[in-house]
């Protein structure tokens, strides 16, 4: 094992320590504590850490045996921006998150799996291009 793989178990140990904060801790405390427009804003602040470990699991376990196409990074962002747009329509007529949420269950839905197909999607073509196969 060399030292980038190590530092990249490492940094995926990190991303899921932030993701069961910023899910099981901070996102059901704002909820309980009755401010879900807070709980929105830590779902979003969320994504990051999301998305980087499904990057961090595409470098780290797939195998490649060429450079692989971005088709599921593109199918993910896709899907990601579509969602988002949808979601953003509703609240823009009246179906906020706070008052409506099962409005955007689709939607958000729609954005983690996007988000975990983009996240894959780069992490497979950097393992590629970072160790070519011989």
């Amino acid at each position: 094992m060399d030292s980038r793989t190590v530092s990249g178990y490492v940094l995926l140990a990190v991303t899921l320590l932030a993701l069961a904060v910023v899910y099981l801790g901070l996102v059901p405390r704002t909820i309980e504590a009755g401010t879900p427009s807070r709980a929105v804003r830590y779902l979003v602040a969320g994504w990051v850490p999301y998305t980087l470990c499904f990057y961090l699991l595409g470098r780290l376990f797939s195998s490649p045996a060429a450079i692989p196409s971005m088709r599921s990074a593109d199918v993910g962002l896709g899907l990601f921006l579509v969602s988002l747009l949808l979601s953003l329509g509703l609240e823009a007529w009246g179906f906020s998150p706070e008052v409506v949420p099962e409005a955007h269950l689709l939607q958000a839905l729609g954005i983690f799996v996007g988000l975990a197909l983009l996240g894959w999607g780069l992490g497979r073509r950097s393992h590629a291009l970072a160790d070519p196969p011989t």
